[in-house]
């Protein structure tokens, strides 16, 4: 894997690989971002099996991400270094960011695919449902309630940061609802493994899908 690029000293520096194509036609991208706040890789394949190496020094983080990919049938690899001593708020919300850059990288044109998705996943005593569409306009529609404010050391409320960074930049309208839970381990579990089965839906090629699922001619 390449380095990871040194952080940069004032704006963004963001490299975004052109998608590799797999020989069996599968979907890749490759984007570093660095800022004086992080600096992230990340290796996509959208056509994958469930393969993941994920370091982003924020271990529940790592938990999610390692849950998406597998459920997902992706194969991804993230290395992310951040200023967690000052809050894990800018790491993870840099992972979110880059990663729907790389998704928006790999799906090119959007040619082919299904467009929606949806996934109602439980975990025990929690129930979530997740609708995507991968539709060019970024929405986030999120209902994930949880009485007690961390898991360990981590701010459940980073789960929305995570995913508000990830829609705008893929662009994609995202609702995520809890159904029912208690435990909040549980409850934003659900929610990923429900993000991840939502997002291989919407991706997959449909052969009968011509040009983009859409009356507008693009998305």
């Amino acid at each position: 894997m390449k380095k990871i690029a040194e952080r940069a000293s004032g704006a963004v520096a963001s490299r975004i690989a052109a998608p590799r194509r797999r020989p069996n036609g599968g979907r890749t991208a490759t984007v570093t971002r660095a800022t004086k706040e992080t600096t992230v890789e990340v290796t996509l394949a959208v056509d994958g099996s469930g393969r993941y190496d994920v370091q982003t020094g924020v271990p529940f983080l790592n938990h999610m991400l390692e849950l998406f990919t597998r459920h997902g049938f992706f194969d991804l690899t993230i290395r992310a270094s951040g200023d967690v001593e000052v809050d894990d708020h800018h790491t993870v919300e840099d992972v979110g960011l880059t990663l729907g850059q790389a998704f928006h990288q790999a799906l090119g044109g959007k040619e082919g695919i299904r467009r929606f998705g949806e996934a109602t996943v439980p975990l025990d005593e929690a129930l979530t449902n997740v609708v995507v569409d991968v539709s060019g306009r970024p929405f986030l529609a999120y209902d994930l309630k949880t009485k007690q404010a961390r898991v360990g050391t981590f701010d459940v409320e980073l789960v929305h940061d995570f995913l508000l960074a990830f829609v705008n930049q893929l662009g994609i309208n995202l609702h995520v609802r809890m159904l029912a839970g208690r435990n909040p381990h549980h409850i934003i579990e659900a929610a990923f493994k429900g993000f991840a089965r939502a997002m291989d839906l919407a991706t997959q090629r449909d052969p009968r899908v011509v040009g983009v699922l859409s009356t507008k001619g693009t998305l």
